[in-house]
């Protein structure tokens, strides 16, 4: 065998024709060797759109599937990547490559099909039955298995359906109408957990609640120490500069204005309120279309986790771009939330918050109780004599109930 292997191109393995990569909808293929495969290609080679056409049918002992590369069923995902097999030559080391396309294999089921009404003798009957019947008179036995399997899953499909109608009623009569409105209620609320952070409700602290290392690994925390030297030493000057240029939210100038003394606690805190910055300055953007979107002085592993935790990667006019959706800056919220409330002895301002994030009061609010925060109001005292009402969130034990929503 060769130290190396060499890989070599051979473009399409056949005229006009892909390997077929296949997956299956309903599971995973145990046994290869159980699948007979055929593939149909378009005979209307002069249309450039129709040429290309594939249909993929797959027979296994239970079930028969069909997957294609055209029309609503079809992958989208063949538009938007190239797919390679490679077959090696353990001997040579070379490796010849070859283009493919993948085929989403879907279940066929009887009522799958339309029914095209043909007449047959003196009885009208669908295409699907008269396959049926060519299969009970001549197929074989692996063929009749698979069709005695098809009508039985068409059975248990009508008969579950019929089971759960009743269960249903059942449920209906039993625990009423608004029980079920408030248990939907309360799944919605679950749903939109999935973009709050890690929250661990047996914990005993408020620090134990939402961990830190949930919000900055140890790895991220130490590449902020280099950034967030500006902040660690800034000066009565520097904080008025820094209001003047609006280089950082109100919030963390706030904060600024009382770090501790002890060194440790102001490494800390420094830190926090420079990584809380970048994220309300991140979730500013709608799309990102650079990956040091927020200067150079970004850690690349800070940017790294932006990208990947709070942004989806979509494709646009032939370029791919990471887009901050309304649910990523919903997350983004959350997780501004749960650092304010470790920067500031988990009791923070959320008004505060809500001005810098260009939020509604009411959005901010309904993040902060799904996050099981405690709100209240506090009078504050205003530089030019007045006074403003600003809500507060606390993260307190025991964890409040999670709140209960109408359903529109």
């Amino acid at each position: 065998m060769s130290a190396f292997a060499t890989w070599q191109y051979r473009g399409e393995p056949g005229e006009g024709q892909k390997a077929a990569l296949v997956q299956f909808s309903n599971g995973k293929l145990q046994n290869s060797e159980n699948v007979n495969f055929s593939l149909y290609k378009s005979k209307d080679t002069t249309n450039p759109r129709k040429k290309f056409r594939r249909i993929l049918a797959a027979e296994t002992d239970r079930l028969s599937y069909v997957g294609n590369n055209f029309g609503t069923g079809a992958l989208k995902c063949n538009n938007l990547c190239r797919y390679f097999v490679g077959v090696l030559n353990k001997n040579s080391g070379q490796m010849e490559i070859y283009d493919a396309e993948l085929f989403n294999m879907q279940p066929v089921f009887s009522d799958d099909l339309k029914d095209s009404e043909t007449t047959l003798g003196n009885q009208t009957k669908s295409y699907r039955d008269q396959v049926d019947f060519c299969i009970e008179a001549f197929g074989t036995t692996k063929q009749k298995r698979a069709l005695s399997s098809r009508r039985m899953n068409k059975v248990g499909s009508e008969t579950l359906n019929i089971a759960v109608a009743k269960a249903a009623e059942n449920i209906i009569d039993e625990k009423g109408v608004t029980a079920l409105l408030n248990d939907a209620a309360q799944n919605d609320l679950q749903d939109e957990s999935a973009y709050l952070p890690p929250c661990h409700t047996d914990g005993v602290k408020p620090e134990e609640i939402y961990k830190f290392e949930d919000l900055i690994s140890p790895e991220e925390y130490k590449a902020l120490q280099d950034p967030s030297e500006v902040l660690k030493n800034v000066t009565s000057e520097e904080i008025l500069k820094m209001i003047e240029e609006k280089s950082y939210c109100p919030f963390v100038i706030e904060a600024l204005k009382s770090l501790p003394l002890n060194e440790e606690s102001r490494d800390h805190k420094a830190r926090c309120l420079w990584f809380l910055n970048i994220l309300i300055k991140f979730r500013s953007q709608s799309v990102i279309k650079k990956k040091n979107s927020l200067g150079p002085e970004v850690p690349h592993i800070i940017n790294t986790k932006l990208l990947k935790n709070f942004t989806s990667l979509t494709y646009n006019n032939g370029s791919l771009r990471n887009l901050i959706s309304d649910s990523m800056k919903a997350k983004i919220t959350a997780y501004v939330i749960a650092l304010a409330l470790h920067i500031d002895d988990f009791q923070t301002d959320l008004t505060m918050l809500q001005r810098d994030m260009k939020l509604s009061e009411k959005r901010i609010i309904e993040i902060a109780k799904a996050m099981r925060l405690k709100i209240s109001k506090k009078k504050l005292s205003l530089e030019s004599g007045g006074e403003e009402h600003h809500k507060i969130g606390t993260l307190s034990i025991p964890l409040p109930a999670l709140p209960h929503r109408k359903r529109r």
